[in-house]
């Protein structure tokens, strides 16, 4: 937000990029043991790629040898502390014990950064049994520079070795010994204000060691007389028709021996076959070609067309291509492909609209985070990108942090759109962004910029789930930044939308951003969203929430000391270290005035929290379903819209769907109901009641019904609109207008919306707790991150609500695969006439701890007296550790109740 390098006679050569990221601690604080630095045995096969398993790294202020003895094989390297094959410095030592559990308290300011003030060497040994063939090292992912040694002898430099996203492959052909060698990177330390790397700005507090080290895999490829480099795919999809699509297959030759070779280049792409022969000199290089035109079957007929999640299936097509010389095999090349049409124009208000496969598509989704320590977990990576798709998300944003290719790959299986881009607020922008951190360009950043876009580029342009690069965040690049970054991209047949920028900016080549990055980034309310103009739901936002982001219960008392919990909701005004770094953000002043103004005062802990659930489900679901309605207008259509974030690299109290530690309170059921596939709605700024149509195809036969209650549970308006219709991809129709003034009704109001379909089944439910007194925003006094409300909406009627009962039968059943499906029937039993306000349930395990992650059918649901739900929630079977599933139900005005999961039948009341 605003937040090839080939070592030969001829010399270096900057190119292109892999993986990232450093073993993550799944849903745990503290990771387990670190993996001792082990041995790789490398394969001897051409067109093999060995990933180094870890490495033994140490300060090299306690490192007194000469680099040539450390990088050499047999070098004791006592008392080094191991690392994983992705690994910061700090991942390893947290890893080892050496510090406890940053994510709790300030522990983390116990961490001397002064000991990653000077390099650190990453060592790790690796075995060849076989020297005939040739032995490359392929790596990239170092922040922020290094030295490499392989086996006594530096074969780059920290000045060639630099960004974090630069590619580099060493021929070290002529090192390689049969038996053991060594690798050896003396790395440098990072500061992403100086360098081209990744940094954290107000995300979280950043690490100490401002993740120096190694966080994609270095690989060990063997190969021939003649490599493949750089083979892919372009697509070119018939649209609107999807009857066809082209396929073009290039993949670079090169002869690395002295002699002329003649090379067969043959494989498949997809269903098709393709071949050629090629000749070339000594150490030439040609760029192979296959095209429909000499290739027919690599013209499609009706092609399996990717889809976004919500959309269609994802299917995807493979390339396998093999270099052979006398019969041999030299090298291979393989990757995976999508076919898909990504379209990006603006719209007549100047609004990025983007197209996937002719058909509009409102872009709705949430800035994704990393772990701090940038360690990488498939599963814990899973977990979270299956949460995107229960919230209705179909896309992420990665403003820099980007990810590795298995989370592409992931992106691609489950149909979760990326926008990847650079980061703001640091080296990235120095040249642009005035008085912003970051400093100004230096001669030798400009090729480290054009490589790390080239790297990427290469590295991201097969993967269907990548419908843009931004190549600017708060600020567009100047003319020479934005024309090195274009050439990269024209370069690798970049096919995907290039945007100049996240913000409403201009670049002198791309021309205008069509985003806008108005904020807030701090607490607004509800009605906020549905004004077109500053963050509201018009065009494309490319970040924005109202800020704060309280988690559950549970995951506060994970993260702060007692003493810190008291200070969370008595003093507004005290800096939390669990917030931002950022002055501007580093207290909740804000937002707890508005929880106290809107709500009351608390009057403890738990009713901060309770209160803090129930701001949060109204706000997130207010912004994704102002956006949703506006997406049809004909004058200034929302077209996209960021939530900031999806989650945060740490344990936070702010700008997060869904916490550290994959627990789900307000904000996250909040955007799981507003972006449910067929959706009923109340808006805030006209009091029109909506029905939304995510779904492809259109829907009739509906009956809505809107009841208006005092907080005790009295109607005092109802209305059922029938026969409504609506049409399919983000289609809205108008049910009715609730009346401005109702007779009977209190200041503070219940307002319920029931959508049925022509069977009379209920397909969505919306509860809205509404007052007659609005907030009222001061425009005039907008800033950056927020617009003030100068008075609040009476919401303190809602303190007066009476108990209600809510009665609970559960069931479990495991699938035999290793996982549980519990399944849950709520029924407010009466005994009043008050409802059972967001009534919540948790999975709870032995000492009442959540299950996680967990996937709830709805949670957070609002019932009257005499109704029931059926919900369901599917979690791996091994998160109970052993014990048997718990219910643990509360609510607004039904007190925590704890029972079993397993059949029985309980009540809270």
């Amino acid at each position: 937000m605003f937040p090839r390098l080939a070592l030969a006679a001829a010399g270096v050569v900057l190119a292109l990029a892999a993986g990232a990221s450093g073993t993550a601690p799944a849903a745990q604080a503290v990771p387990g043991p670190a993996p001792a630095a082990r041995v790789t045995p490398v394969a001897a096969e051409p067109g093999s790629t060995t990933v180094l398993a870890g490495y033994a790294i140490q300060s090299s202020a306690k490192v007194s040898d000469p680099a040539a003895v450390v990088s050499s094989p047999g070098y004791p390297a006592a008392g080094w502390y191991p690392a994983g094959p992705r690994s910061t410095v700090l991942a390893a030592l947290l890893a080892a014990g050496v510090y406890p559990d940053p994510f709790y308290s300030t522990r983390q300011k116990q961490i001397p950064a002064a000991d990653f003030d000077v390099p650190w060497w990453f060592r790790s040994d690796f075995t060849v049994a076989d020297t005939t063939a040739r032995t490359y090292l392929d790596f990239s992912g170092v922040i922020s520079a290094a030295d490499v040694f392989v086996n006594g002898s530096r074969i780059a430099s920290a000045g060639t070795v630099a960004g974090a996203y630069t590619r580099h492959e060493l021929d070290v052909t002529d090192l390689v010994r049969a038996g053991a060698n060594t690798v050896a990177f003396r790395i440098q330390p990072n500061d992403p204000r100086k360098q081209l790397t990744m940094g954290w700005l107000d995300w979280i507090q950043p690490p100490p060691d401002e993740n120096m080290g190694i966080v994609r895999d270095v690989t060990v490829r063997r190969g021939g007389p003649v490599a493949l480099r750089d083979a892919h795919v372009v697509t070119a999809l018939a649209v609107p028709s999807m009857a066809s699509a082209d396929l073009t297959v290039k993949a670079q030759v090169r002869n690395d021996s002295a002699g002329t070779v003649t090379a067969t280049v043959s494989g498949t792409a997809g269903p098709a076959a393709v071949s050629r022969e090629v000749s070339l000199a000594p150490h030439e290089t040609k760029t192979v070609v296959f095209s429909p035109a000499d290739h027919p079957g690599l013209r499609l007929g009706s092609p399996r067309v990717w889809w976004p999640a919500s959309m269609g299936g994802q299917p995807l097509y493979g390339l396998d291509l093999t270099a052979t010389v006398d019969g041999a095999p030299s090298d291979t090349a393989h990757a995976s492909f999508g076919i898909r049409d990504v379209r990006a124009p603006l719209n007549a208000d100047g609004d990025r609209q983007y197209r996937i496969n002719g058909r509009p598509l409102l872009i709705k989704g949430a800035g994704w985070s990393p772990d701090a320590f940038l360690r990488w977990d498939r599963t814990y990576v899973e977990d979270r990108l299956k949460y995107a798709l229960d919230l209705g998300l179909n896309t992420l944003r990665l403003e820099g942090h980007i990810e590795p290719d298995e989370f592409f790959d992931l992106a691609d299986r489950y149909g979760i759109l990326t926008l990847p881009g650079w980061e703001c607020c640091d080296k990235w922008e120095g040249e642009v962004n005035g008085s912003e951190a970051g400093e100004r360009w230096e001669a030798r950043d400009y090729p480290v910029a054009r490589a790390s876009m080239a790297a990427e580029a290469a590295r991201l342009r097969h993967h269907p789930s990548v419908i843009s690069f931004l190549i600017g965040s708060d600020f567009a690049p100047d003319e020479e930044i934005e024309r090195g970054y274009l050439d990269a991209l024209e370069a690798a047949d970049w096919t995907a939308p290039v945007v100049p920028a996240a913000s409403d900016a201009s670049a002198p080549v791309t021309g205008r951003s069509g985003m806008k990055m108005t904020g807030p980034y701090d607490w607004v309310p509800p009605g906020y969203w549905y004004a077109k103009r500053e963050g509201g739901a018009t065009g494309f936002n490319s970040e924005t929430s109202a800020g704060p982001d309280v988690p559950t219960l549970d995951t506060l008392r994970r993260m702060l000391s007692p003493a810190e919990l008291e200070t969370l909701w008595k003093d507004p005004s005290a800096p939390q270290y669990h917030r931002s770094p950022s002055a501007t953000f580093a207290t909740l002043k804000l937002y707890n005035a508005a929880l106290e103004g809107r709500y009351g005062a608390p009057t403890g802990l738990e009713d901060y929290v309770r209160k803090a659930q129930l701001a949060q489900y109204e706000n997130v679901r207010a912004q994704f379903e102002a956006y949703g309605r506006n997406a049809k207008d004909a004058s200034k259509p929302s077209t996209g819209v960021i939530y900031w974030m999806f989650n945060s690299g740490w344990t936070s109290l702010q700008w997060q769907l869904v916490d550290r530690y994959l627990d789900q309170g307000g904000a996250y059921f909040g955007a799981k109901k507003a972006n449910e596939p067929l959706h009923i709605q109340y808006a805030y700024d006209d009091r029109s009641v909506a029905v939304v149509n995510n779904r492809p195809a259109a829907v009739s036969g509906l009956s809505a019904r809107v009841t208006l209650f005092t907080p005790d549970g009295t109607p005092e308006y109802d209305r059922t609109v029938t026969g409504l219709s609506v049409g399919g991809d983000g289609a809205n129709s108008t049910v009715l207008t609730v009346p401005r003034s109702v007779a009977g009704l209190s200041t503070t109001y219940l307002a319920r919306l029931l959508l049925t379909d022509g069977s009379g089944r209920e397909v969505s439910r919306n509860v809205y707790w509404l007052s007659t007194e609005e907030d009222v925003l001061d425009w005039a006094g907008t800033d950056w991150y927020y617009t003030p409300t100068t008075s609040y909406a009476d919401l303190s009627g809602l303190t007066t609500m009476g108990r209600a009962t809510v009665t609970s039968a559960a069931s479990t059943t495991q699938d035999g695969a290793g996982t549980s499906t519990t399944t849950v029937t709520l029924r407010h039993g009466g005994g009043g006439t008050a409802p059972a306000l967001l009534t919540d349930v948790h999975l709870v395990g032995a000492g009442d701890e959540p299950v996680l992650p967990v996937r709830w059918s709805d949670n957070q649901v609002s019932l009257w007296p005499g109704e029931s739900v059926t919900l369901t929630a599917a979690y791996r079977t091994a998160g109970l550790r052993g014990s048997a599933p718990r219910l643990r139900i509360s609510g607004w005005n039904t007190p925590t109740v704890t029972r079993p999961a397993d059949g029985s039948r309980s009540s809270a009341g």
